[in-house]
């Protein structure tokens, strides 16, 4: 990450404030700055320069190429908040040369090697075969939404509550803990939160995985902790490295998806016509379409990834030397016109699939089987239910996580 020549202000701003009108939409400043070109200089809070990639070829080139690094530690990372930056400070005071939680932030080898120990786990073949198990899940959800009060707020009766479930299912972790994992995940995407508290709760989750993970070496049931603990025995892994997978797997397995659950339903309640879609069929390939397209629609991953030059490379025209930050912007690249035809509109019967909503190359998202079955089996048994459902807030009152690295709500009223 270079620092600017000259005023700092002839560039502008990294900004990812939502429209308050429109908070589904990706921020202005972003599309702005796509409208100029595809790959631009910001200016960080911190006075530092990176490149924002938000054109969709240049930000799969971006991801593809291995001449780019995913890990935060390196010079020249771009660090898109303060509470960030003092949080990797903190780690390197306490002598870590990696962010812990999350093999995603690492490069190859190392990615590749800790990536294919959990690779198994989330194989289409496996994940189907969680169908059933979380279509009672759904179900059963729903109906103690429809024995309880109106107005409900859907996040807390189905949209965190189905995901969590199922990933704790899926690890072999105590769901009765749910509100612990919850609470210190939120601390740890929470732009706002010091790096004391972010470094705080991930030691937090560290240690209960910890503690799980021993029980499972010495009584290893059929879940994927067990597994990570068999790998552990056979030296394929290290204790921390099994935990960490599992903080990782179990922080993102139902964070992101509830987030999707909850802007989901939002953005079908306020499109009527496309809800139908989703509420009348009984295809598979169109719930499936639909699930692609509000993937590539709300692209809940908040303000860009990070990454950082390792050696000169040229993307979309522009020379990005080594050690110089960039920022590949999900949101931006799914809404690329070049790619996806009047992109700010929502239609179900697009054919979304080449949305970078999960990421790209080897950092594609591990679990992203799992995220759309669930999502598959949410939408329609939500709506079908519940076929009256209507949101009980107007939008203004609706508390988005515009202080998150993952963009959702707090909280949404419905009623029925």
């Amino acid at each position: 990450m270079t620092r600017p020549a000259g005023n700092s202000q002839e560039i502008p701003e990294y900004d990812i404030s939502r429209p308050a009108r429109c908070p589904l939409d990706p921020a202005p400043a972003m599309r702005a700055r796509q409208e100029e070109a595809p790959v631009t200089r910001i200016t960080l809070w911190d006075g530092t320069v990176a490149w924002l990639v938000t054109g969709w070829e240049e930000h799969r080139a971006v991801l593809a190429d291995p001449r780019v690094s995913a890990d935060p530690f390196r010079p020249g990372a771009p660090k898109l908040a303060r509470s960030e930056a003092l949080f990797i400070e903190r780690l390197k005071e306490q002598g870590r040369t990696s962010v812990g939680t999350s093999f995603i932030m690492m490069d190859d080898p190392e990615h590749a090697r800790l990536r294919r120990t959990a690779t198994a786990a989330f194989t289409v073949k496996r994940v189907e075969a969680l169908r059933p198990a979380t279509q009672r899940t759904a179900d059963t959800l729903v109906d103690r939404l429809l024995d309880g009060p109106r107005p409900a707020d859907l996040v807390e009766a189905f949209a965190l509550p189905l995901p969590s479930l199922v990933i704790s299912d899926l690890l072999g972790v105590p769901y009765d803990d749910h509100d612990f994992f919850q609470s210190n995940s939120q601390t740890i995407i929470n732009r706002d939160s010091s790096g004391d508290d972010r470094s705080q709760a991930r030691r937090r989750l560290a240690d209960y995985l910890g503690g799980l993970l021993d029980g499972k070496l010495a009584d290893p049931a059929e879940d994927l902790l067990s597994r990570l603990a068999e790998r552990v025995k056979t030296g394929d892994l290290t204790r921390e490295e099994a935990t960490e997978m599992g903080v990782l797997m179990l922080f993102a397995g139902h964070e992101t998806t509830a987030n999707m659950i909850t802007l989901g339903t939002l953005a079908l309640l306020r499109h009527p016509e496309q809800l139908a879609l989703v509420r009348d069929t009984d295809d598979p390939k169109v719930i499936a379409g639909a699930v692609d397209e509000l993937l590539r629609w709300l692209t809940i991953t908040h303000g860009g990834l990070r990454r950082v030059a390792l050696e000169d490379i040229e993307i979309g025209g522009r020379l990005i030397k080594a050690g110089e930050g960039i920022i590949p912007v999900n949101e931006t690249a799914n809404r690329d016109p070049k790619v996806f035809p009047d992109p700010d509109r929502l239609d179900l019967t697009r054919d979304a699939r080449r949305h970078v909503a999960f990421g790209y190359g080897v950092h594609q998202c591990l679990g992203q089987p799992l995220a759309r079955m669930e999502l598959q089996v949410a939408f329609p048994t939500l709506l079908r239910r519940v076929p009256t459902l209507a949101l009980a807030a107007g939008l203004d009152d609706i508390p988005f996580k515009h202080d998150g690295f993952v963009f959702g709500a707090y909280a949404l009223p419905v009623t029925w």
